[in-house]
């Protein structure tokens, strides 16, 4: 169980002078009766954008409201926000260190492109510990596209796409800090400023430091939390000519330093004296911008660049790994509107490279140039369609071309949207698996091949006064999907037999204000290869199911989260095959003071671990570490 007691001081619906200047009367007239407005949310994560509603593609999207909720539970990273999304799961991909990568709709985590304002500023591939690297406090919008997606942005978002959209300065400044601490040992400092300098010219700063104690909870010689300190700094520029020009600059500093692993001379008696540290130190820079132009009132010409360096330091036990990941990324695209079609086409390349130093085999180099279209149509009044496709000139595996479809229907108050697609994944030795144990046991008896796939969704969705419910039905297919062995001996190879997922989901919320309740439930599945067959996909429940309360009024807000995970294949385990389904419950208060909030937060009231069915270390070594 986790309770975190925090601060949070800002300005989150006025600005700080007028909160010290102007204080509240002290008998407020009553308001007259509220008015419901509609709030239209754009999305940019489609490339056409727009409103929300009038997208063929389903994008599902968190606001600043939700954003800020969840960064009261964790203010250090997305992880929590992300897993709380109906079809999406935050998988630990390596307990020791505490990394995690998401699954959309059971895919694999390495399949889900994650984005900030549509660049990779992350690199291509952000799993494992990139995730618990990003703070949420500079984010206004956090935009979801599940399934197949690679029409739209390449190789790496076959799963999905989750774009990160950051908070823009406005007219008056802005000054946040959040101070968080927990009882288990994690500090937080987060702070976001804004300031306009002139009507042409505006910033933000999002800086903070993050640590963590190690702890061992449980006493069993292992640390269940590691631990670790990180500061993140990201300033922004924003630029316009109140015309036709605007764009905007950003550049980012991350540096990490976690620890955790074997807990010294507290390990069982068979395992006295192993001196097993894990330890993973990362340093990332990264560079992105965006430049856009109106011509003749419709169409906008825009340039995105990116850059990323990223190094690694990795411990497993007696090994140590060095390792330098680049991403370089530019793309100029044309949009425009004719009619009834909302256009766009553009030109993309992106250049990506790893180099382990201390095991160069696995060092690979892709350059990819790409061409991309798509085309939104308002074929009727009630029916409009969406047909996106890429051509990619992969530089390892050669050529690809990847289209979409999809389409949107509404009639009689019922809203439906059907999507399909094709795409592909350039396979690279870093998965899940490596992830937790390492590059030097590792074998290669083949080249890998790239992995190829296709999805499709179909969703309804009826709204009954305060009331909205949206079922899902979905399902993919992946071929060459990567397979890592850790039974008998740990290599990769590409499966012969196609990865294959299905399910449904399904959403209910409900509003009426001062209360909030939404429900999610998700069966998924998923089958891979095992052995020469076909079996149930490990770490892959196919039953989960939350329900999150909110009340909110005046200066109070509180709420309750519960969440259900099913039982699920294990793989490698050598105490049970299958495991035990579990539930997590939590809460949060919080009180506005004028300028100020506290709020408490309590995690995982249910006390669930691994632990409570089996021990975390296994009693002799694995093959793979």
């Amino acid at each position: 169980m986790t309770i975190r007691t925090a601060l949070f001081l800002g300005l989150l619906a006025f600005a700080a002078e007028v909160c010290a200047q102007t204080p509240p009367p002290q008998d407020p007239p009553k308001p007259p009766d509220p008015i419901e407005i509609e709030e239209e949310v754009i999305v940019t994560a489609t490339r056409t954008g727009g409103r929300i509603d009038d997208q063929p593609t389903r994008v599902e999207v968190l606001d600043r409201e939700e954003i800020e909720e969840k960064m009261l539970m964790t203010p250090g990273d997305i992880v929590m926000m992300l897993n709380e999304m109906g079809g999406m799961r935050v998988q630990a991909t390596a307990p020791s260190m505490g990394a995690a990568t998401v699954r959309i709709q059971g895919m694999h985590g390495r399949y889900t492109r994650v984005l900030f304002d549509g660049l990779p500023l992350a690199g291509q591939q952000v799993g494992g510990l990139g995730l618990l690297q990003i703070p949420p406090m500079d984010l206004s919008q956090v935009e979801v596209i599940k399934g197949v997606a690679s029409a739209l942005y390449g190789a790496g978002a076959m799963g999905g796409v989750i774009n990160l959209i950051a908070r823009r300065a406005g007219d008056d400044p802005v000054r946040e800090v959040l101070i968080n601490q927990s009882t288990v040992g994690t500090t937080d400092g987060v702070g976001f400023f804004s300031r306009r300098f002139s009507q042409q010219l505006r910033a933000t700063l999002t800086a903070g430091l993050h640590y963590q104690l190690k702890n061992d909870i449980d006493d069993d010689g292992w640390y269940d939390l590691p631990g670790y300190s990180r500061f993140v700094v990201r300033p922004r520029l924003f630029w316009e000519d109140g015309k036709t020009r605007s764009g905007w600059l950003t550049v980012g500093f991350t540096g990490e330093n976690r620890y955790g692993g074997a807990v010294s001379d507290a390990l069982p008696p068979q395992l006295q004296g192993v001196d097993y540290r894990e330890a993973i130190d990362t340093t990332r820079v990264d560079v992105g911008g965006l430049y856009q132009e109106i011509f003749r009132g419709t169409l906008i010409f825009n340039g995105r660049v990116a850059g990323t360096l990223q190094r690694h330091e990795h411990v497993f036990g007696s090994v140590t790994e060095h390792d330098r990941h680049t991403n370089v990324f530019a793309e100029a695209s044309l949009r425009g509107v004719r009619g009834r079609h909302t256009w766009v086409g553009g030109v993309a390349f992106e250049r990506e490279s790893f180099d382990p130093l201390d095991v160069p085999r696995f060092a690979y180099f892709h350059r990819v140039p790409g061409l991309f279209a798509q085309d939104d149509i308002r074929a009727l009044d009630w029916l409009t369609v969406s047909a996106s496709a890429r051509l990619d000139l992969h530089h390892t595996y050669g050529t690809f071309f990847s289209p979409r479809g999809s389409a949107l229907m509404r009639w009689n108050g019922w809203t439906s949207r059907v999507s399909a697609g094709t795409g592909y994944f350039a396979s690279t030795p870093l998965t899940e698996e490596t992830e937790a144990a390492g590059l030097t046991r590792l074998s290669m008896p083949l080249p890998l091949e790239a992995e190829t796939g296709q999805s499709y969704s179909i969703d309804v969705t009826r709204r009954v006064g305060e009331v909205s419910l949206t079922g899902t039905l979905f399902g993919s297919s992946v071929k060459h999907a990567l397979d890592v062995e850790r039974e008998t001996a740990y290599e990769i190879t590409n499966a012969d037999l196609a990865a294959t997922t299905a399910g449904i989901e399904l959403l209910a919320t409900w509003r009426k204000a001062p209360y909030a309740l939404t429900g999610t439930y998700s069966f998924v599945h998923a089958r891979e290869q095992d052995g020469d067959a076909r079996a149930e996909a490990p770490l892959t429940p196919a039953h989960s199911l939350g329900v999150v309360g909110m009340w909110e009024k005046d200066v109070w807000r509180a709420g309750v989260e519960f969440y259900v995970t099913g039982a699920q294949r294990l793989e490698s385990n050598p105490y049970r095959s299958r495991s035990e389904s579990y539930s997590i419950l939590g809460f949060l208060v919080e009180r506005k003071f004028r300028r100020f909030k506290a709020f408490l937060n309590a995690e995982n009231l249910t006390n669930a671990r691994q632990t409570t069915f089996d021990p975390l270390v296994r009693p002799p070594q694995a093959v793979d570490g």
